[in-house]
């Protein structure tokens, strides 16, 4: 067994201190401080196979599909709540009290570099929490190497998406580095022949910028693609660039991921509510060709 499968199931035996009020923050805003522009989530219907049905069904014909990649493609977060946990621990953060999952998912999980910095060190310069933040994607990747897997279903939805010719684009918040890494790791490589790295196409989601640009880049219809994500922000992000998102409540609580938007969700790749969702596309596909 690997170190890190070791340190994630003494983490899953912990029952940690409850965090601090202050760490109940919302993170209301697209971008950095000095970006104020508010993403709306939209309401959805929720957990109904028939409401999952008709979600995905404005979409057809369906045209592409977007992934994001941590917690995505991968069940990533433990190892960045793990990586996160223990660099946070060794400076004495919160006191020397480790983080809990939950201000981890809240104030952490899904968002960029940049915007976590501030939350985590508000009176910090900008080089010293860049730093911190590079030795924890460092620390990340070591553990990563150890082991990565992808969701379970994911190869079966990936077959489904190469036989209909969709096009494709993992779209994420993470370094590039990070991101090469973990497509490599989960054999994804060739699959994805566009990787959209959020800030070096402008700002990182909860904005759409990252999706709009994986529009561009695939030349297709924000009104014929689907997004799947598992944070609030790559939710909010994919809604502002058009697209119906689909949250994979993988970590993150499903009510969490709808009350920011999302069609509906699944708890991996083989849920039924997402065979029955891409069923009914299937259908509304060939009904032209019946009718003829």
């Amino acid at each position: 067994m690997s170190v890190a499968s070791l340190q994630l199931q003494q983490l899953a035996r912990v029952s940690s201190v409850a965090s601090p009020a202050r760490y109940h923050l919302q993170n209301k805003f697209c971008g950095d401080r000095n970006t104020h522009i508010r993403v709306a989530a939209i309401p959805f219907p929720r957990n109904m196979v028939s409401m999952c049905k008709s979600s995905l069904a404005s979409v057809a014909p369906i045209e592409a599909i977007f992934f994001d990649i941590d917690g995505t493609l991968c069940d990533s977060d433990p190892l960045h709540f793990l990586a996160f946990r223990q660099m946070l621990q060794e400076i004495g953060f919160n006191g020397g009290v480790p983080i809990t999952e939950e201000f981890f998912i809240t104030q952490i999980s899904g968002k960029h570099n940049d915007n976590i910095g501030p939350i985590l060190f508000p009176d910090w310069d900008v080089q010293k929490s860049r730093q911190f933040l590079d030795d924890k994607e460092a620390l990340f990747r070591k553990l990563a190497a150890e082991e990565m897997k992808q969701v379970d279903g994911l190869d079966k939805l990936c077959q489904w998406i190469t036989d209909r010719s969709l096009k494709r684009a993992a779209v994420t918040n993470a370094p590039r580095s990070n991101a090469e890494l973990l497509l490599s790791m989960l054999g994804l490589s060739n699959f994805f022949k566009t990787l959209v790295i959020g800030t070096e196409w402008g700002r990182p989601k909860p904005c759409p910028d990252a999706y709009l640009k994986g529009i561009e880049m695939l030349q297709v219809s924000p009104k014929r693609a689907v997004v799947f994500e598992d944070s609030v922000s790559g939710i909010k992000a994919g809604i502002a660039a058009g697209m119906p998102v689909v949250g994979v409540a993988l970590r993150n609580p499903a009510e969490l991921l709808e009350e920011a938007g999302a069609v509906f969700t699944v708890k991996d790749f083989n849920d039924p509510k997402l065979w029955a969702a891409l069923e009914e596309l299937d259908k509304i596909a060939v009904k032209p060709m019946v009718a003829a």
